[in-house]
């Protein structure tokens, strides 16, 4: 039995649909479930969207969610992970005054350390940007509020591509077409036969 909750996260294929957003918002709600982050973006097939969500939740539960919104007439394709079947990540941008920065001795070390960028830097203030997973980003936000404040932070939900070496979603497309065909076959010699 499941002891601990774990992050999962389901990948939605669906078409662009007004209102998908909101009823798979609303399947979470219904269930109790708090939505870590979502993002919604084009994938690489024409006409399907991707969208990731991913949540807190013991397994039983999010497959009973996955199926339901697998249900809907929109949506194509859904898939359930968990962390090692990924490679994930979040892009994070935190605004900070640049005078707390050029009073910090080592400020070319921590840029350096967390493995981020200056996109912008000015009189009055600094914009820094962080990719990389959950723990990193926050470690990063961590060291810069140690400095002084952090004027602005914003981060962006996850992004994720599988660790298999084929797009699932392209596969089942694939065969659903094929047992389309064959079906069409099928029917095709039944009426020949009458």
């Amino acid at each position: 039995m499941e002891n601990n909750e774990t992050l999962y996260t389901i990948v939605i294929y669906s078409e662009n649909q007004i209102g998908l957003l909101s009823a798979i918002s609303n399947i979470f709600v219904r269930h109790g479930l708090n939505i870590e982050s979502l993002t919604a973006s084009p994938s690489a097939l024409e006409g399907i969207h991707k969208i990731t969500v991913t949540t807190h939740s013991f397994l039983h539960h999010i497959s009973v969610i996955t199926r339901q919104i697998e249900k809907r007439i929109d949506v194509v394709k859904t898939f359930l992970y968990t962390d090692d079947e990924l490679f994930c990540r979040e892009v994070a941008l935190y605004k900070v005054p640049t005078e707390n920065l050029l009073n910090y001795p080592r400020f070319e070390d921590l840029i350096e350390r967390n493995t981020a960028r200056i996109l912008e830097i000015n009189r009055k203030f600094t914009i820094i940007q962080k990719t990389g997973q959950d723990e990193a980003i926050h470690r990063l936000y961590t060291e810069l509020q140690q400095l002084g404040d952090v004027l602005q932070f914003a981060r962006s939900g996850r992004i994720a591509v599988t660790n298999s070496e084929h797009e699932l979603v392209t596969e089942f497309l694939q065969q659903r077409q094929r047992d389309r065909n064959n079906q069409g076959n099928r029917e095709l010699e039944k009426s020949n036969n009458n």
